[in-house]
């Protein structure tokens, strides 16, 4: 019996080796895509939207080029979401997961065509797995004991992660920011009190991390610039003078002296809003929407700071920094938690006039005020920084590290290798492709420094064979170089969550035997 007439017309489906094909191409390509990012001398991509304005993006955040993809085959979509999900977990390696989901695909692409069923595959490719990460878990190094060189393994674990990055020129810097804000949060992950402002304009250099909190806004006219001691509330409430705010209301009146009547009326309405809002006792009133002429007079009067138009995240931030909460309704000062802080003043910043809010209630946050010469630049800094602070927010919970620059996938590869000469039956094959693709990570590090990569894996599979090994590729000299005298660390939870996530994903694409693509739904013609 035909089953081309099990789905409807449009419906499409691909069986068995074609599947494969297909989910083993798409996931090759992307991974092909990214690769030439991996590595501190990766390059950049340049991604265009077909939207308004044509915005341009330059970046090698395998993650960020990644998201801004439209893609098509349903098995690239899965190594779309494990690069979000790896800058979700850990926010480093977003490139190298895709890399070596790619390269365990290619891999077991050839075991497929010489007749090795998938299923045998994925149970080599778990003990393999299981391998792997003990041969990394035997080798860490963990310092959480003695601070100063947890400090010094943060800083190197920064540099690392930056020196692929756009940031790479004065990682050192930067990475002083990122472990200075990192250990200001005292353990807990949640960067939300990190907050980051680009001002365009100075040097990347420039760039300082500020104790406090900053807010992007000037401060009204007539107003004091300086407050100690303040007192804030945080509001989300409409300010503008209250005018009948119902659409569509008409008011009729016989004369122009009752128009002047309803006027005073919402005056005095207005007036008796901000007098309720003054006697909460504070000194700076924030609010989320526009503040008119008219309540700001009033408020300078009272000598209350007024700040209007906070963006959203920064009055949530302001909120959660200060210990006040988002009020909207003013009827009983008793219920509304305010803000402190101990000096609320104006700086600039550039050409730019801003809010700095010091001595605030929550001791860990801060402000990394990033300078640079293009709004691109500053963009790509951003993503870079950000980076770093999830990498180091995660090492500083789970403090085990390892080296970098290819040596943890060597020692992988290595463990790899032996189990495959001890395992009978079929399964070897698969747990030596593993190993093959564990090495492509440092291969493509040494081809996209254009280094003769086969030269290089195969001087450093031999240093490897030398027991207690640090070696590793040195990108800048272009040769093997020893990691631990170069100070190139990767915290372990970062080449974890790679070798896991990158196993499951190839794992999933590798039991897909068909694809079924739904037919559209059809608008029906409602005539």
């Amino acid at each position: 019996m035909a089953t081309g007439s099990l789905f409807k017309d449009e419906a499409t489906e691909e069986k068995g080796e074609r599947a494969r094909m297909a989910s083993f191409i798409g996931a090759m390509a992307i991974a092909d895509l990214v690769k030439t990012t991996l590595g501190p001398k990766g390059m950049d991509k340049i991604l265009q939207s077909t939207g308004r304005g044509h915005s341009v993006t330059v970046t090698n955040d395998g993650a960020t080029i990644l998201k801004s993809l439209h893609i098509d085959n349903p098995a690239a979509k899965v190594l779309v979401d494990i690069s979000k999900v790896q800058d979700d977990e850990v926010g480093d390696g977003t490139t190298s997961v895709v890399v070596l989901a790619g390269e365990l695909l290619r891999e077991a692409e050839k075991l497929v065509n010489v007749k090795i069923h998938p299923m045998t595959i994925i149970s080599g490719y778990r003990m393999a797995a299981e391998c792997a990460r003990n041969a990394l878990l035997e080798k860490v190094v963990d310092n959480k004991l003695d601070a100063e060189k947890f400090k010094e393994d943060l800083m190197k674990i920064a540099m690392t992660t930056l020196s692929s990055k756009i940031l790479s020129q004065d990682k050192e810097h930067f990475a002083k920011l990122a472990v200075d804000a990192v250990m200001r949060l005292k353990g807990s992950t949640n960067l939300e009190s990190i907050q980051i402002i680009k001002k365009p304009g100075g040097a990347l250099t420039d760039s300082f991390l500020d104790e406090g909190f900053i807010l992007d806004k000037k401060i009204g006219v007539g107003q004091p610039k300086r407050i100690e001691n303040a007192k804030i509330l945080v509001a989300n409430t409409a300010m503008d003078t209250d005018k009948v705010k119902i659409y569509g209301a008409r008011v009729r009146v016989d004369s122009m002296a009752k128009v002047a009547e309803i006027e005073v009326a919402e005056k005095e309405k207005m007036r008796e809003k901000v007098q309720k809002i003054i006697n909460h006792g504070i000194n700076c009133f924030v609010n989320r929407q526009l503040i008119y002429n008219f309540p700001e007079e009033l408020f300078a009067d009272a000598g209350v700071l007024a700040i209007e138009h906070a963006d959203f995240d920064g009055i949530e931030r302001l909120g959660l920094v200060t210990g006040g909460e988002i009020a909207s309704t003013f009827d009983n000062p008793e219920s509304v938690k305010l803000g402190h802080c101990k000096l609320i003043e104006e700086i600039m910043i550039g050409e730019d006039k801003l809010i700095h809010f010091s001595g605030v209630a929550m001791g860990q946050a801060c402000t990394i005020v990033l300078r640079g010469a293009s709004p691109h630049m500053l963009d790509e800094a951003e993503r870079s920084l950000h980076d770093a602070l999830c990498v180091l927010s995660q090492t500083v919970n789970d403090s085990r590290v390892l080296f970098g620059g290819g040596w943890p996938e060597m020692v992988m590869a290595k463990a790899v290798d032996e189990l495959a000469r001890k395992t009978p039956g079929k399964r070897s094959h698969a747990i030596e492709a593993f190993s093959r693709a564990l090495i492509a990570i440092p291969t493509t590090i040494a081809d996209n420094a254009g280094l003769d990569s086969a030269e290089l894996i195969a001087q450093l599979r031999a240093e490897h064979h030398k027991e207690g090994s640090t070696a590793g590729i040195d990108v800048i000299s272009g040769s093997v170089g020893d990691m631990s005298e170069l100070g190139i660390s990767e915290a372990f939870k970062v080449k974890q969550a790679v070798l896991l996530s990158a196993t499951e994903a190839a794992e999933m694409i590798l039991r897909v035997d068909e694809i079924i693509t739904c037919a559209p739904r059809r608008r029906e013609d409602r005539m």
